[in-house]
């Protein structure tokens, strides 16, 4: 079978200095791939800057013979997120693959937790891979190629104690995969988002010890470099992938009950069809969704 390589593309890793970002990078790197590492530096609450993790990560790709610039800039600022994919353009002559991963926790539950706090997690996960995303759509559309993958997480796609901010954030990000994915059907742009499972200075305090060793980061790379190679035709999907496997995540709606004359107390005494969910509907746009309702009606 033959390998599958990125000679001759260029792809942007954000938050790429430590744990997930930098197994991408390393990994599409060693594919063959010239690869802007991303990363702000910072302490996992987003506090704090430093250029060195970045660079730590390019000394390694360079010195195994790879192509790499390091960027320090914040995503979730327009200037930052423009400043990135011009280091690829400027460099590199193009880009190809943007691996949208950098992120931040500041985990409280719902009565501790600030606005600030809120916020500032939702700034760096969905504004961040928003403004990046944007800053890159038209370099791609104008070679009519290119690839996204977004980072979700089983806690936005399943919710989890402490972490009102970033489930939120997290399953904003499969909203807005599958809408880069639709509007960039037509110019050959695939977006898709991984829900991982992996070992990581994020994930350590909430993954019982003995995940350390199954659940590595070396395990999600393959599935993002898959997902953002040239030979993958799928776009708007969501996958969950840690320890070696990965399975398609999706959206579903049941078969549903309808009456003409909806009331409180129809809806308490068909609650169970209600909550029938076989035989369900998957839609993979709103209108379809919204076809499927108006047919029920017929």
């Amino acid at each position: 079978m033959s390998e599958l390589r990125f000679d001759g593309k260029v792809a942007v890793v954000t938050g790429s200095g430590h744990g997930l970002g930098r197994a991408h990078a390393l990994l599409l790197a060693e594919r063959g791939a010239a690869v802007v590492v991303n990363d702000l530096g910072g302490a996992l609450d987003g506090s704090g800057a430093s250029a060195g993790p970045a660079a730590e990560v390019v000394e390694l790709i360079t010195k195994n013979g790879g192509k790499a610039v390091a960027n320090a800039d914040n995503v979730a600022t327009p200037e930052g997120a423009e400043a990135i994919v011009r280091a690829a353009v400027d460099t590199f002559g193009r880009l190809d693959v943007v691996v949208n991963n950098a992120g931040i926790l500041r985990d409280k539950s719902l009565g501790k937790m600030s606005v600030e706090e809120f916020d500032s997690v939702l700034a760096v996960h969905v504004r961040g891979s928003f403004l990046v995303s944007r800053a890159a759509f038209p370099h791609m559309k104008e070679q009519a190629y290119g690839r996204i993958v977004n980072t979700s997480s089983p806690a936005g796609l399943f919710g989890n104690f402490g972490q009102a901010n970033y489930s939120t954030a997290k399953m904003g990000l499969v909203g807005l995969t599958k809408t880069l994915g639709i509007e960039g059907a037509r110019a050959n742009i695939k977006a898709n988002a991984i829900a991982p499972i992996a070992w990581t200075r994020m994930t350590e305090a909430l993954l019982p010890a003995e995940f350390e060793a199954k659940f590595t980061v070396d395990a999600i790379s393959p599935l993002v470099a898959f997902l953002a190679h040239e030979s993958c035709e799928t776009s708007g999907e969501v996958f969950s992938v840690g320890g070696g496997r990965v399975a398609r995540v999706f959206v579903a709606e049941g078969p549903g009950w309808r009456t003409d004359d909806l009331t409180m107390e129809s809806i308490r005494d068909n609650w169970d069809t209600i909550m029938t969910e076989q035989p369900y509907l998957q839609p993979t746009t709103l209108g379809q969704q919204a076809t499927a309702s108006m047919q029920a009606m017929l």
